[in-house]
């Protein structure tokens, strides 16, 4: 029987959220030095088994050098140098590694990324607190924050110099601030993605992006024998009216020819159906605790955004600390949350017009469809245009326009 390890009752960061963004805040604080505890309110074994998105960025893949934590990465992951768009039953490949001078992108899950995490948290001795309950944060605009939480039946009081709030949309974090301090923008959209995991090899070695008159879809994928594939469907539809069957006949229906008869069709090891909105909260910053990924803001899964802009969340943020313990400097923290918000911006920027060209809309008229064919044909046909979308795929540096 294994013994649980102590809980503390201090430590220089609370990090609140096991996922991948709180977990890679914790790798690169202990890097540097600093202490750190990780509160989840899930067990290890849901937090792996969320399906989540697989396209990490150039900063994503240095960051998790940085960590300590890429091999495995670099060893399964499935470099990609370009994707393609289909429009009007014809593809275009987007040649990011010519239009951004070499850069490329990474396919590797975001579960297999948060395993490698894990594991290195625990080889080195980090504590990582699942199943913490009832969590709530205090006094983090004095210079004592405090955690409390509730753990095995036992109340626990975590004093800390700061608050990490990883803890996504639904998380504690954000709702604890007063509504008058903070700012929240939002959008959402008429329609949803239907995602189907199977056991079957690609239909394509990249990914493919459908623009069809029956709504859009995409062929991704996990690795050489595993695919992710999804489709816009209304937000009425319900999961248990979509049989495999049924899903794999109307992805052919949005397939062109040679996609049809490369298609390898198996049982679904996940399906399920995810709303689409941008949200974004100003300011990240509330004294001494911050936001970051999807507690601060969230994209649409069009271009890939989420995990990488947290990533950079995460990258910003424990600059601003590491600078703060070692040199005793609130510039960094000071700056964060102007930081990254201009970054987000341009993220949500972005996965808002990716959405808007590849998805059909209810209710939209045939001018509609017009502007979307034309805008669609000069980016296309246009070295500038698609020199637009392969920076902004790929990812814009972290001191972009800085």
């Amino acid at each position: 029987m294994s013994v649980q390890p102590q809980i503390p009752s201090r430590t220089q960061v609370a990090i609140i959220g096991g996922g991948p963004s709180g977990l890679l805040l914790g790798q690169l604080l202990h890097k540097a030095g600093i202490d750190n505890i990780v509160l989840e309110r899930q067990s290890g074994e849901y937090v792996l088994g969320r399906i989540r998105a697989g396209v990490l960025e150039q900063v994503t893949m240095d960051l998790l050098d940085e960590c300590g934590v890429g091999e495995r990465m670099h060893r399964e992951g499935l470099v990609h140098t370009g994707f393609e768009m289909m429009f009007d039953g014809q593809r275009h490949r987007i040649d990011m590694h010519r239009l951004t001078g070499g850069k490329k992108v990474m396919v590797y899950g975001q579960t297999e990324l948060t395993r490698d995490l894990m594991e290195a948290r625990q080889a080195s001795g980090q504590l990582t607190v699942y199943q913490a309950e009832e969590v709530s944060v205090h006094d983090y605009d004095t210079a004592q924050p405090r955690v409390r939480f509730m753990h095995e039946g036992r109340s626990h009081e975590l004093a800390c110099d700061f608050i990490a709030g990883c803890d996504g949309f639904h998380g504690v974090c954000r709702a604890s601030v007063p509504r008058g301090a903070i700012t929240e923008f939002e959008k959402v959209y008429p329609f949803g993605w239907l995602g189907l995991l199977a056991d079957t090899p690609p239909v394509s070695d990249e990914l493919i992006y459908i623009n069809s008159p029956r709504g859009f879809s995409l062929c991704s994928q996990r690795s050489r024998s595993r695919s992710r594939y999804y489709l816009q469907v209304p937000l009425t539809d319900k999961i248990e009216a979509w049989s495999d069957e049924a899903f794999w006949a109307e992805l052919r229906l949005r397939l062109d020819e040679e996609g049809r008869e490369r298609l390898v069709t198996g049982p679904s090891i996940e399906k399920s159906i995810a709303p689409l909105r941008s949200f974004v909260t100003e300011p990240l910053r509330f004294g001494r605790m911050f936001l970051a990924g999807d507690a601060g803001h969230i994209v649409p899964p069009t271009g890939a955004k989420g995990l990488n802009l947290a990533a950079t969340d995460v990258k910003y943020l424990s600059q601003a600390l590491i600078e703060y313990f070692q040199e005793r400097s609130e510039a960094g923290i000071d700056h964060y949350s102007a930081r990254c918000l201009r970054r987000i911006w341009r993220a949500e920027r972005f996965s808002w017009w990716f959405t808007t060209l590849m998805h059909r809309f209810p209710g939209n008229g045939p001018i509609d469809a017009k502007f979307q064919e034309a805008e669609i044909d000069y980016l296309l046909h246009s070295e500038a245009g698609a020199r637009t979308i392969a920076e902004n795929y790929v990812g814009l540096p972290l001191d972009f326009g800085a």
